[in-house]
């Protein structure tokens, strides 16, 4: 264990051998995109799985975002939180409508609905809420805001394959909501991504968008679209893996709630609120009470090969190459202090209790 890299994270894989299975079919058929049959059956699983409404796989989740934005019409401003992935902001912006960042709830992490009335005007058209970390936000607060103002709800759930909210996935909610399939997630195609949506017809135009707005026949263009497809090769990777979703979820809460109970001893470092639905505990993200506390402890493990990251720094409203700066305190704030330890299925709890003994010792130097 010495000399190991241990990394935030690292994808969950079903066996090479049961990958190659499905992959011989591909070389049979001899067809690699195009709404291939295995696009068509992992779209069907995960419908199943999930228990989530229509799914729409595509080839990563910050093109899910813009065929979301695409697909509504949306044309203005886009309230969104500024503590995310620079890709939430980079979808709005590639579709020409503009973010207006809206600060955390220090406890969740998530949008705080309480500030985003504020924010509305006659040019806002959207909110774009982030489940951070797989924790719910404040859907049902959202969800009346909307419909004050009549606007569109699009989440970047890109966190969220697992979780849920009053019994039902969390994708659920929204007009739409868009996933994430990358390497790092719960469940993964390697790169992937999609659009969920309760709405046939949406789900309809979502499809044709992702193939460069074709009719369903194939004779016309009737949207303004773009390549979003998914290869079957990716599909078969995501229906591999997908086997051993349930497996996977597990692993992360058993080793998610053993960090917790080791280390919520120590004084000064606190945790997300997850107290909204279920989590996926696909994320353990610890906050510390000063950045000098968490560079101490970042130091440590890095000097011990191992190697956690700090999601989301700096706070998403702050790269002023890209937007145009607006006050945030909270996410600032707390993007400073916040480090996301490792957490994936081959993680050993003996090297779970490596990183925590590394934490309490730099917690007492």
């Amino acid at each position: 264990m010495k000399n190991k890299n241990i990394f935030v994270t690292q994808p969950s894989l079903a066996p090479l051998n049961e990958f190659t299975d499905i992959l011989k079919g591909v070389w049979d058929r001899g067809i690699l995109t195009h709404n291939g049959p295995l696009v068509q059956q992992l779209e069907t699983e995960l419908q199943n799985i999930l228990v989530a409404p229509h799914f729409t796989v595509v080839n990563n989740g910050t093109i899910a975002l813009q065929i979301a934005i695409k697909a509504l019409e949306l044309e203005g401003e886009i309230i969104t939180s500024p503590f995310t992935w620079i890709a939430t902001v980079s979808a709005i912006k590639w579709e020409g409508c503009t973010p207006v960042f809206c600060d955390i709830d220090p406890k969740t992490l998530n949008i705080d609905p309480a500030k985003i009335e504020a924010l509305i005007t006659e040019k806002t058209v959207a909110i774009m809420p982030v489940h951070v970390f797989g924790t719910a936000c404040n859907v049902i607060e959202i969800e009346r805001i909307a419909k004050k103002y009549n606007l569109k709800v699009i989440y970047d759930a890109a966190h969220a394959i697992g979780s849920t909210f009053e019994g039902k996935s969390l994708l659920s909610y929204g007009d739409v909501s868009a996933t994430s399939l990358h390497a790092t997630k719960l469940l993964n195609t390697a790169e992937g991504g999609g659009c969920i949506t309760k709405d046939l017809e949406l789900d309809k135009k979502i499809k044709r968008i992702r193939f460069f707005g074709h009719s369903d026949d194939k004779t016309d263009i009737i949207e303004d679209g773009f390549n979003g497809k998914l290869t079957e090769v990716h599909a078969a990777l995501g229906l591999a893996n997908l086997k051993y979703y349930d497996e996977v979820l597990e692993d992360r809460k058993i080793k998610y709630l053993f960090y917790k109970e080791k280390l919520q001893e120590l004084p000064n470092i606190s945790f997300q609120d997850i107290s909204q639905g279920e989590i996926n505990y696909s994320y353990f993200p610890i906050i510390f009470d000063t950045e000098a506390h968490l560079l101490k402890v970042e130091t440590i493990l890095k000097e011990n090969n191992i190697f956690p990251r700090r999601y989301f720094y700096p706070s998403v409203n702050t790269y002023t190459k890209v937007v145009t700066y607006q006050h945030c305190p909270i996410s600032e704030d707390i993007a400073t202090r916040i480090l996301c330890l490792p957490l994936y299925f081959k993680l050993e709890m003996a090297e779970i209790e490596k990183i925590i003994t590394l934490i309490k010792i730099a917690n007492h130097v």
